[in-house]
């Protein structure tokens, strides 16, 4: 089978990904070999949307944000997959939420994960997704140094063999 990464994004977004070389400060490109099939591969969500559960966790720092609009919340959310649409809550400045509260599986699309791990197209899915706000500030300084390896702890913890971004 053959992917095609850009598919369903704007054709002016493939020459800022293909091709580009190694950022500065890399050798080459950063790229990892997926050598598991995928029907065989337990796969974890990520999304940048903000979303949270209204009534267990706290709510993205948008007033810090909004006082200081270089700084985004570097913290993160476990979404359960049990997690139902009235559930979720988003804290984000920089998109409208309204569709995202309407159907939540636009930003992380839980049951469509579960369908394909029904269907055997994927191996299954973890009992907790990840959530971030997508705007932060420009260092990543706290990403760095705690949300990231916080965030690659639970996905190893849950035997993660794949992580997709489900960007908002």
């Amino acid at each position: 089978m053959i992917v095609d990464s850009y598919k369903y994004l704007p054709r002016t977004f493939r020459p800022f990904y293909e091709g580009r070389g190694p950022f500065p400060g890399e050798e080459a490109p950063v790229w990892a070999p997926f050598a598991k099939r995928l029907a065989e591969s337990r796969i974890a969500l990520l999304t940048s949307a903000g979303v949270y559960l209204k009534q267990s966790q706290p709510a993205f720092d948008l007033e810090r944000e909004q006082a200081n609009p270089e700084w985004g919340d570097p913290t993160w959310r476990a979404i359960p997959a049990t997690a139902r649409p009235v559930d979720i809550a988003v804290a984000h400045l920089h998109i409208n939420d309204e569709d995202i509260l309407a159907d939540p599986e636009i930003a992380l699309p839980m049951r469509l994960l579960e369908q394909l791990a029904g269907e055997g197209l994927v191996g299954g899915a973890v009992a907790n997704h990840v959530a971030v706000m997508g705007y932060q500030d420009r260092r990543l300084t706290d990403w760095r140094a705690t949300t990231a390896p916080q965030i690659v702890a639970h996905l190893f913890e849950q035997g993660v063999d794949a992580l997709i971004l489900a960007p908002a």
